[in-house]
This record gives structure tokens, sequence and C-alpha cells, in this order.
């Protein structure tokens, strides 16, 4: 490779690290791109015969699941569900990050499969943003989206790719009450 084609690259090399906004059209079509291809990485058929409760999977019924979640950003859309992450609570096991139970007065959350990144955000806060209002909650778990339908995930299916599971604290810290609780739409980033 001649000296001219070496400095031509540097330099082209130094135009990007220098101006990213020339490529910024091709990278937020990227994100874009990144939100559709998070789609089903399979399914999961629930035991012909199941536990009886609100939550658990429904007998025979087939669930998909997912390796991936929306890509994050300042402003992660998300559905917040409630999760009691106590002990014989509708959290299964103990929490994966910490091996642990957790109070509902603590703000704790799960992530699904994807966000949780196999550990990465274990015990650090994201900002969750709804109605106006922000707080800060833990990660302590995940929310396994490929998995489900048995006694570690009790008995519940497997998470959609976009939940952020909270405890009831965080509930409150966001003034959420009475019908609302449940499958709320929520903004989320790491804190």
């Amino acid at each position: 490779m001649s000296t001219t084609s070496l400095l031509v690259l540097a330099l082209a090399g130094l135009l990007l690290v220098t101006f990213p906004s020339l490529c910024s059209g091709r990278a937020a079509h990227h994100h874009h791109d990144q939100a559709e291809k998070c789609k089903p990485s399979g399914t999961l058929e629930s035991p012909a015969r199941g536990h009886t409760c609100d939550e658990c999977c429904k007998p025979g019924h087939i669930y998909p699941t997912y390796q991936c979640s929306p890509p994050v950003s300042s402003h992660t859309k998300a559905i917040m569900t409630l999760n009691d992450f106590s002990e014989g609570g509708d959290g299964g096991d103990p929490s994966e990050c910490d091996g642990k139970f957790h109070k509902n007065s603590e703000r704790v959350v799960a992530l699904s499969t994807g966000w949780y990144a196999k550990g990465k955000r274990c015990d650090k806060n994201i900002r969750i943003h709804a109605k106006g209002r922000s707080v800060l909650a833990k990660v302590v778990d995940e929310c396994d989206t490929l998995h489900g339908c048995d006694k570690p995930h009790a008995f519940q299916p497997p998470c959609p790719h976009n939940d952020v599971d909270a405890s009831q604290a965080v509930w409150d810290a966001l003034g959420i009450t009475g019908d609302d609780v449940g499958d709320f739409p929520i903004t989320w980033s790491d804190a």
C-alpha cells in the first residue's frame, strides 16, 4: 500500500472521529433496525397440566421467547410490571445478582434478558420516568425472556422483551396506584 493511500485512510479515520455526525443518518437508521430486529427467537410451550394462579402459564399455551431487547437510549421505552422480590413472593427464586430476596420497600427491578445483559447491570441503578416523575432503582434480577412455566420462574410465562419488573416501592415513588398498577408504559435509562 502506498504512503498516499495510508494518508488518505488516516485522514478518513480522523474525519469520522472528529465529525461523527457525518454518519448520524446511518447510525440512527441502524438503531431503528435493531428495534425492528428484536423479534421472537423461539417459542416455549407450557406443560399440558399447569399451576392455577392469575399470573401462571396457561396449560398447553405457546409463548414467544426473546434473546434481545430494544436498544437502550436516554429514553428507552418499556412496560413496567409489578414484582414481589420477597421470599415466597411471585418473583420465584432469589434475585440473580446477589442470590438474595428483597423487601417490597426496596426500590429494586428485574430487567428483560437483553437489558440484563448477562448481569452487566447488576447492582447498578437505572432511572425510571413515568407520570412526570423519576426514580432510581437498583437492578437485582433478570426478567427471563427465554424460560418460564416452571418452579424457578414461579410458573409464570417468559417475560416480554421490553419489561422492567419493579418492586412496590418503585411504583409508590412514581405515584402510580390503584388500577394503573400492572402494565404501565415508562421510559428508563442507565443512571
